[in-house]
């Protein structure tokens, strides 16, 4: 197969179709959701245990939709200690970023003599986390989601995701939800998941707001259902960008730029360089890599990067080089360059900044603590990370004393009355006055 191969050295226009990804047309799944989620509507668990036999295979007749207790401790005793240590070690990297990022809970600013504003931080009431099983097992997707939940000090954070075969939850994930402190963990995916957490059912808690990435069916029901249930960003195919100039090791980037590729055929990877000697030796060197990876993952890699939405992209120059990662405006951003650290100062969109030939994405995606559910399809213009405040609402605080009263209430009459708000003149007017002298 052929990289795809990008020469932009003879002009600083960006191309539109570089700047495209693979965004899928949800009207299909849109209309594929709708008896799903009137299913769950109108059944509630016998919906969801229905579903759990017919789109993920589940061959036992009855299972629990809550994860037992019992499944917990098996699952501790069925994974390797090693990885339990390292689900731990991810968990308190994860936790210590999360706790600096946290607000304090209330902030109070004198505005004028006796007038006082400020802000309330209050955590949603219930929040659900998802966690897909399609293309695998996630339990990094558990960490991410569901420990700034905990921080943030949602009352009620569960955990939906879908069961394999078996009737069972991955057993890492059930690790990770049990490290990092949730006690509700529901067997049910996809549509019929969202929906779940939409409407309660007799097992599944009603929820607030969902969070966390998933496939077609889990967007379009999250957007039917966008009046129930507060969707988020929604978070689309993987993508990244590793942007290099011409003192980068073009094998290295290479290595990283397979990270992302990986995921799947609707993902977006491209390497960015100024550097003609970085891009040979990454084209010679990416082959050499697949003949390393498992034959799916290698296949989603070749048709990432040997498309219209991966491949290597060489620039006129460093400048163009930056310019095209802030059209893009990449869920992930690599930087090898002499000095990552002023690079990255000139970097306006990204959903994330990794720094220098050590700091490769599987860091940021799984351990380093920075969250790594990140917005994608040029979301990264006007939004950031998955933080703490996704699971936390603002409240603002207002108090005025009798002594800064007054002025206030003169200038908030004045406006009234120009706005043709007569009531709001008639509450700041002598009528006020007259009550409270009473």
């Amino acid at each position: 197969m052929t990289i795809s191969f990008f020469d932009l050295t003879h002009s600083t226009e960006i191309p539109a179709n570089l700047l495209a990804r693979t965004e899928s047309d949800l009207s299909f799944f849109t209309e594929k959701v709708t008896p799903i989620i009137h299913e769950v509507k109108e059944k509630g668990d016998d919906a969801l245990i229905q579903f759990a036999r017919d789109f993920d295979g589940v061959i036992p007749q009855t299972f629990s939709i809550k994860a037992e207790e019992s499944e917990f401790d098996a699952a501790f005793n069925n994974l390797a200690p090693e990885l339990i240590e390292t689900i731990k070690y991810s968990v308190e990297n994860v936790r210590a970023f999360h706790q600096a990022q946290k607000p304090e809970e209330m902030w109070m600013k004198e505005m004028k003599p006796g007038a006082f504003a400020g802000d309330r931080h209050v955590p949603i009431d219930a929040v659900a986390c998802y966690v897909p099983r399609g293309k695998g097992s996630f339990p990094s997707v558990l960490i991410m989601t569901a420990v700034p939940a905990v921080v943030a000090g949602v009352p009620r954070p569960v955990i939906i995701t879908p069961p394999g075969p078996d009737g069972k939850v991955d057993d890492a994930t059930l690790v990770a939800a049990r490290l990092v402190g949730i006690k509700e963990v529901y067997k049910c995916g996809g549509a019929q998941g969202v929906a779940a957490v939409a409407f309660g059912t007799e097992s599944v808690p009603k929820c607030l707001k969902i969070v966390g990435p998933g496939s077609p069916w889990v967007v379009a029901a999250k957007k039917q259902l966008a009046h129930l249930l507060d969707p988020g960003v929604p978070a689309g195919p993987s993508e990244s960008i590793i942007l290099t100039d011409d003192s980068a090791n073009g094998k290295l980037a290479a290595l990283d730029l397979l990270i992302e590729s990986e995921h799947g055929p609707d993902s977006s990877a491209f390497l960015v360089t100024s550097s003609e000697r970085v891009a040979n030796e990454a084209l010679t060197a990416i082959p050499e890599y697949w003949q390393k990876m498992p034959e799916q993952r290698a296949s989603f890699s070749q048709t990432v990067l040997c498309g219209e939405h991966g491949g290597i992209i060489l620039t006129k120059d460093f400048e163009h080089a930056i310019e095209f990662v802030n059209q893009y405006a990449p869920e992930h951003l690599e930087i090898h360059s002499t000095e990552p650290m002023a690079t990255m100062t000139r970097i306006r969109n990204a959903g994330e900044i990794l720094l220098g030939e050590h700091t490769p994405i599987s860091l940021g995606n799984f351990v380093l603590g920075p969250n790594a559910v990140l917005p994608t399809n040029g979301a990264a213009k006007t939004a950031g990370p998955l933080s703490v405040f996704d699971y936390m609402k603002r409240i603002s605080i207002g108090y005025v004393t009798k002594e800064g009263y007054p002025e206030l209430a003169e200038n908030a009459k004045r406006l009234a009355e120009y706005e043709g708000f007569s009531s709001h003149a008639l509450a700041v007017s002598e009528v006020r006055q007259r009550i409270q002298g009473e």
